[in-house]
């Protein structure tokens, strides 16, 4: 097993790109590490430069690792080098609480029975679609007047409160500090009301996908969020950053409006979260 420098971390981003859209979150996140956004991750995999896992985990040596919820995320070509990097090599800290996220849902089994051999407990926490955009001329555009064209604008830390009191996994100290680090340092796009404020907003998490879309009650039924996501999507693709999301297993509503924007799927493929030490 090997950390990888930074070097090598440009190499294993290129590298990801043969393997899309399966390893399109460990990608973001090594795109952003990649472009010097803040992290508290670091990378590891089993063998260089011909690697089949590559994991993306909290850097022990990171003091703000503490002030985020401990996250890992891997990519995998061959389920027994991972269960032997979980099991022999130490490739993940099994002492406290972490969530896998966007892992291939068919190694659900073997990571149960890897936890299981640790006497670590865990819990399914959601199965998701990822839902990406392979050619941006397949985006749907929906017709915008100036009027709203004029209030199409970026969020700014002053709108931290409002983001994470609305976000379901939000309304919290560490909640307001993960959504203070994106809206500092990742694209964003919001539309505003007459007097300037956030009434519709989309952000980009920290592996780059797409997310935490909301619009304001009383704001609804008038486009906003096909208006917002299409603008996000010529921004960031203009920025070069990856175009994909997930949408929840039972989300129809979402996974239909990506969906009739141009976003397509691995029909075959499920992405997991998992909660372990909970």
């Amino acid at each position: 097993m090997k950390i990888l420098t930074k070097n090598e971390l440009q190499l294993a981003e290129e590298a990801l790109i043969n393997h899309f859209p399966k390893s399109l979150k460990v990608y973001g996140f090594l795109y952003g590490i990649n472009r010097n956004r803040p992290t508290t991750l670091e990378v590891v995999v089993d063998s260089w430069p011909d690697f089949k896992v590559i994991i993306c985990r909290p850097d022990p040596k990171n003091r703000r690792a503490l002030e985020f919820m401990k996250k890992v995320t891997y990519f995998c070509m061959d389920e027994q080098i991972l269960r032997k990097m979980l099991t022999e090599e130490n490739a993940i800290d099994w002492s406290t609480y972490f969530l896998i996220g966007g892992f291939d849902s068919s190694h659900t089994s073997m990571l149960k029975e890897v936890s299981a051999e640790r006497e670590v407990n865990n819990r399914g926490y959601t199965l998701v679609h990822l839902m990406f955009l392979p050619d941006i001329s397949r985006l749907r555009t929906p017709e915008i007047d100036s009027e709203l064209e004029s209030r199409i604008s970026s969020l700014d830390p002053s709108h931290t409160e409002l983001v994470n009191n609305t976000w379901k996994f939000g309304k919290n100290q560490q909640g307001f500090r993960n959504i203070k680090n994106l809206i500092t340092n990742f694209p964003s796009c919001c539309i505003t009301d007459t007097q300037g404020e956030p009434v519709s907003w989309i952000l980009m998490y920290d592996y780059c996908a797409l997310g935490i879309l909301y619009t304001l009650p009383e704001h609804r039924g008038k486009g906003y969020a096909k208006v917002l996501i299409c603008s996000m999507v010529k921004k960031i693709h203009a920025e070069g950053y990856p175009v994909y999301c997930f949408v929840e297993d039972d989300n129809t509503l979402s996974h239909k409006l990506f969906t009739n924007l141009g976003f397509t799927e691995d029909p075959s493929y499920r992405a997991k979260w998992v909660e372990f030490n909970f």
